[in-house]
């Protein structure tokens, strides 16, 4: 993960950006019919069966809106959750407690839905040395959080953004004039620039990979290699560097790769396909 602060800085910001989006000169629903000293309980009700994942950010959402707003938690982020459980109580202003639901339930609905498909990858890579990578297919302006409900739900994080390492794909070859050149141009850079970032890249063939290999890189990844390929791949690779697949593999096609002995698998599906886990902010009467 990126710097704490950096990403505390972002967590704000994104709270208080979809405030305003979503308030904008008022709650005017909320403020026509609660009294603005009345005081209510809201209940976070899980609906549907899968990870949870968004209750520490929950926990920001009210405290920056209203931070009287009292929340008692009863279930954690990484927790198996089925329809019924109670994940925590908020006391406070009723006019507080509905102007803070939605963004709320949003937040909470997609992180789950993200750590629960991601348990759901993980648990079917299990008795592989395969792990589950996301990708930088986030939704715009949610991608700390995204990446959170991937390691929520028992994932690795790829790359946070263009900052933190460097991953020369095809285009990026392509355009230096082969892999040779990209390769030898990253670590020129990291060089000049005193950054001590780690240079995976990718590659189409056997001819690539060979290349890559001569240069020597932290990660290889085989684009849209077969099952039979990766491992071929894997066994040229032979230790020196860690190894991915990516490029088109689902839940269904997935475990050949894992048996081909790649040290990860990436994944787009995971935040750009997630549906949301179905939870509901009930008023406690």
């Amino acid at each position: 993960m990126m710097d704490e602060k950096i990403v505390n800085e972002l967590i704000d910001e994104l709270i208080q950006l979809s405030f305003k989006e979503d308030i904008g000169d008022g709650d005017h629903t909320t403020l026509s019919c609660i009294p603005a000293d009345a005081i209510g309980k809201q209940k976070l009700l899980v609906k549907e069966e899968g990870i949870l994942a968004g209750v520490e950010i929950a926990k920001r959402v009210f405290a920056a809106f209203d931070p009287e707003l009292k929340m008692e938690v009863f279930i954690q982020d990484g927790a198996h959750v089925k329809p019924g459980d109670i994940a925590f109580i908020v006391t406070g202003k009723e006019q507080s407690l509905l102007q803070t639901e939605r963004l709320m339930l949003n937040i909470m609905q997609r992180m789950s839905g993200i750590a629960t498909m991601t348990a759901k990858y993980v648990k079917a890579l299990e008795g592989t040395k395969t792990r589950v990578l996301d990708t930088r297919k986030t939704t715009p302006g949610m991608r700390i959080l995204e990446k959170m409900a991937v390691q929520i739900g028992g994932g690795c994080n790829h790359r946070i953004g263009l900052f933190d390492m460097i991953l020369l794909k095809d285009n990026h070859v392509d355009f230096a004039g082969g892999i040779h050149n990209a390769i030898q141009r990253a670590k020129d850079y990291c060089k000049a620039k005193g950054k001590n970032l780690k240079i995976e890249v990718e590659v189409r063939n056997f001819k690539e990979l060979e290349e890559a290999l001569a240069e020597g890189v932290d990660r290889i990844m085989f684009d849209n290699f077969t099952p039979a390929d990766t491992r071929k791949a894997v066994e040229m690779v032979g230790g020196r560097c860690e190894t991915e697949s990516s490029g088109g593999i689902t839940f269904d096609t997935m475990l050949p790769y894992a048996q081909a002995g790649v040290d990860f698998i990436s994944f787009g599906a995971l935040t750009h396909s997630v549906k949301g886990l179905d939870l509901s902010f009930k008023a406690v009467k």
